[in-house]
């Protein structure tokens, strides 16, 4: 699991009027994940979609779906998600306060756990439940919106998580999220990143298709 490279194109930054049309093309470009990002208005300072979108993503595409829940109360809506056809949930360790039994709920419903951390969140918070989460995901901005500059410490979070993974020999993915491109995705591949949640890179480009493409052949 350690050596898989995903790339997961993020819908925050699709046009939602051809949304359909937009995920067959990163799909053409060899995408292997589409990322849904959910924000309440609350816990970040943006409002997007909720499990309707979701849904409507199932139904477009095979691949499988990534959901990050930026929200608070995260455990009130993680049945509704993986019920629209979320095979990945995400929630926060800042938001979440008994994350062991969050993780453990989302597995029992039938999708993958996963836990974020923002910028100023260090690694060792997660000690406790590498065991237990199926992908840790780095936010490399802090989270709210796309289109943000890189934050060049994230790095040194991937590669203390990597190390983290093989010093338990744990068997999570790691994810990094916000800022990712053609300029960095070596690096972080480099570092021990497993999944890139890209978002302008792919869909600000006139080819998507060859925007994902570009990003998939520099971590192969």
């Amino acid at each position: 699991m350690k050596n898989e490279k995903i790339i997961a194109p993020s819908i925050l930054n699709a046009d939602f009027a051809n949304l359909s049309q937009q995920i067959r093309l990163v799909e053409l470009g060899g995408a292997d994940w589409i990322h849904c990002d959910i924000m309440d208005g609350k816990f970040v300072p943006n409002l997007t979609f909720g499990p309707v979108v979701v849904q409507a993503v199932k139904r477009t595409t095979k691949l499988p779906i990534d959901v990050h829940l930026m929200i608070e109360n995260p455990d009130s809506l993680i049945e509704n998600f993986i019920e629209s056809g979320a095979n990945r949930v995400t929630v926060h360790q800042e938001e979440v306060i008994h994350l062991n039994r969050t993780l453990t709920r989302i597995r029992e419903l039938g999708a993958k756990a996963g836990v974020a951390i923002n910028p100023s969140t260090p690694t060792s918070t997660l000690r406790e439940i590498i065991e237990i989460t199926d992908l840790i995901l780095v936010m490399s901005v802090n989270p709210g919106f796309g289109a943000q500059k890189f934050i060049p410490g994230s790095i040194r979070k991937i590669s203390e998580l990597n190390e983290m993974r093989e010093k338990f020999s744990a068997d999570f993915l790691i994810e990094v999220d916000g800022g990712v491109g053609t300029g960095n995705i070596k690096q972080l591949s480099d570092a021990g990143c497993n999944a890139f949640v890209i978002g302008s890179s792919i869909f600000s480009k006139d080819n998507m298709t060859a925007a994902t493409v570009e990003l998939k052949n520099i971590i192969s």
